[in-house]
């Protein structure tokens, strides 16, 4: 898909495996259990500028109040906002500064923490922590470079785990796990363009060894725009396959409120009285309208048909108005385009009379308790008046149809103040050049084939967290690198796959397993039955390893029993092709207490020579 004047731009925020958090010495693993928790309620602060972010007034609008589950082993007294930040994270920081190269970029001089307005529950203090670390760096792309804006080192934020009417539930094991964000310049030309920009620069987050894997891990959130229309960010894509379909979804939603701009042309703009309607619904069949303490409503002259229109598949622009609504609190909105009675609704046409309404005129109509529905309406009148000016700026969040939802405006600058609690951090040219580069995915992948490692394990093993220590493994023992690749891929996902918990066995059990492999003490078939064996944590590794090397079979010993097999499978000699047989029953009864290569050798000598014999 190619869409003329099409522009994105994408954030990506990257957990980094570090072992302790960002700003204390807490654990960044997840926690099972939250014995513990606390409350709070948030407010919206000025920022540097003295004047209140947009976003953050919207979200206090909400009037939410926030219950914080936490476990003492990955929260301290940091995160529960009761105690002053600890020094920044000397790993983290390296590790941004890695990426600040594999980026080209160029690193601030002096690193300042600021604090960002955060109140929509996700921090306890109403804030985020947050350093800008690199600026004016750049990928290359099949489309050309694309620019890398900003880098930057912050702390996550908390987890949602549940969402009820005027609280939200948080777990506190995520907030403030080191993470970098990084912004790309409005350089994306396509959809399509955009999924191999996220996945190239995931690619490079990858190479440090310090990205963390797994649902949640990794980010993106995306800024789209079109000619005519305005810039749109869309909050928490998570899936790298689902981002052309996201932007196409988009941008069908940008060119449809452009036309419908030009429909309404011809129709005064109005300003919507809005009425308390209440009494009508107190014997309702609708039974969220009858039990709700108000019910506000207000017709729209000239839109009727309006709200039914279709913006894309399963989202009109009654969609829009009942997204704007939904944030103050209300579970949604009811609009006259559609099938009212579906909600039980026969109160329509009495509506229409109350408020003077025509048939050419659209009706809407909220109920939930009375602030938040009087709010949810206003919300919701302000999205008709913008419907006259085209495509509004705002924040909206991915849905996991492709489509989005709104979310609240666009944050400014003005979220934006200094962390005093945190001295500044001096960034020198020699600081910068002491930072190793990691090596670029191509160059890994080069490397890997000049190892013999054929492409298909080359293709598993570059985009693997196993990477690191297949260099490990390499540079520590003398193992074939095929066979480390394969163990480290394809065995261990066979393994985890069968119910086998290889976490068990960490970095320093494989470096000892492929030593032992590499003096020849156990046979390249015996790695995955110790691998099994390693995973029940009855014995160690050493221990595993020994009684496997007492089962192992000397040349002469593979001999005679290769001899014996041949001898009981005579028949077998005189058909076509006998190796694979005669091997098939040999590996039956000696893997793993001899090499295969060396049993694959064996066979084939004494079945030549049982060959020659039977000639002579």
């Amino acid at each position: 898909m190619s869409v003329k004047g099409f522009k994105a731009g994408i954030e990506l925020h990257q957990q980094l495996d570090t072992e302790t958090k960002l700003f204390c010495d807490c654990s960044t693993n997840k926690s099972e259990e939250f014995p513990e928790n606390i409350k709070r309620r948030l407010r919206a602060v000025a920022g540097e500028t003295g004047e209140v972010d947009a976003s953050a007034e919207h979200e206090f609008e909400k009037e939410m109040e926030f219950v914080y589950k936490y476990n003492p082993k990955t929260t301290c007294l940091v995160e529960l906002d009761s105690e002053p930040p600890h020094e920044l994270n000397e790993e983290a920081l390296n590790v941004t500064l890695e990426v600040t190269k594999l980026m080209h970029a160029e690193p601030v001089d002096e690193i300042e923490v600021m604090r960002k307005t955060v109140i929509d529950g996700s921090c306890v203090s109403g804030f985020q922590r947050t350093a800008l670390i690199a600026t004016n760096g750049f990928i290359e792309t099949s489309e050309g470079k694309v620019g890398i804006d900003t880098i930057q080192l912050e702390e996550d934020a908390a987890t949602t785990l549940e969402k009820k009417k005027g609280t939200k539930i948080f777990r506190l094991d995520r907030l403030g796990i080191p993470l970098i964000e990084l912004a790309t310049a409005p350089d994306i030309k396509n959809p399509e363009h955009l999924k191999e920009t996220a996945e190239r620069i995931g690619a490079f987050f990858r190479a440090t060894g310090k990205a963390r894997r797994g649902i949640g891990t990794i980010r993106q959130d995306v800024n789209i725009s079109i000619p005519e229309g305005a810039r749109i960010e869309i909050k928490g894509a998570q899936e790298l396959e689902a981002l052309p379909k996201l932007a196409r979804k988009e941008v069908k939603r940008q060119e449809r409120l452009l036309e419908v701009k030009k429909e309404l042309e011809n129709i005064p703009k109005p300003d919507p009285e809005i009425v308390d309607v209440t009494e009508m619904f107190e014997d309702s069949d609708c039974n969220f309208l009858k039990s709700a303490e108000a019910v506000f409503a207000c017709k729209l002259p000239g839109l009727d048909g309006m709200l039914g229109e279709e913006l894309y598949e399963d989202h009109r622009v009654g969609t829009e108005l009942s997204d704007y609504a939904k944030t103050a609190g209300v579970d949604g909105l009811i609009h006259s385009d559609e099938e009212v009675s579906e909600y039980g609704v026969k109160e329509l046409p009495g509506l229409r009379e109350k408020l003077k309404a025509s048939e050419d005129d659209a009706i809407i109509f909220v109920g939930d308790k009375k602030t938040r529905a009087r709010k949810g309406m206003q919300r919701a009148v302000d999205r008709v008046k913008k419907l006259f000016e085209g495509v509004p700026e705002e924040t909206r969040k991915a849905l996991e149809d492709n489509g989005t939802q709104y979310l609240r405006p666009l944050s400014g600058s003005t979220r934006l103040y200094p962390e005093t609690d945190v001295p500044p951090i001096v960034i020198t040219e020699k600081d910068f050049e002491e930072i190793k580069e990691p090596e670029k995915p191509e160059e890994v992948k080069e490397r890997l084939r000049d190892l013999g490692i054929n492409d298909e394990l080359v293709k598993k093993l570059a985009g693997s967290q196993k990477l690191f220590l297949f260099n490990r493994i390499q540079e520590e023992t003398n193992a074939d690198p095929k066979t480390i690749a394969t163990v480290l891929t394809e065995t261990l996902v066979s393994l985890r796959r069968n119910g086998y918990e290889v976490k068990n066995i960490n970095e320093a059990q494989f470096i000892e397993l492929f030593k032992t492999y590499s003096k020849g003490m156990i046979a390249r078939e015996s790695i995955e039955p110790v691998l099994k064996a390693a995973t029940k944590k009855n014995k160690t590794l050493r221990e595993i390893v020994a009684e496997k090397a007492e089962e192992q079979l000397t040349e002469e010993e593979v001999f005679e029993k290769v001899n014996e097999i041949i001898k009981a499978n005579k028949e077998i000699l005189g058909k076509d092709r006998p190796f694979p047989k005669i091997m098939g029953e040999v590996m039956q009864e000696l893997k793993g207490k001899a090499d295969g290569e060396l049993i694959s050798k064996v066979v084939r000598e004494r079945i030549k020579e049982w060959k020659q014999k039977k000639t002579e």
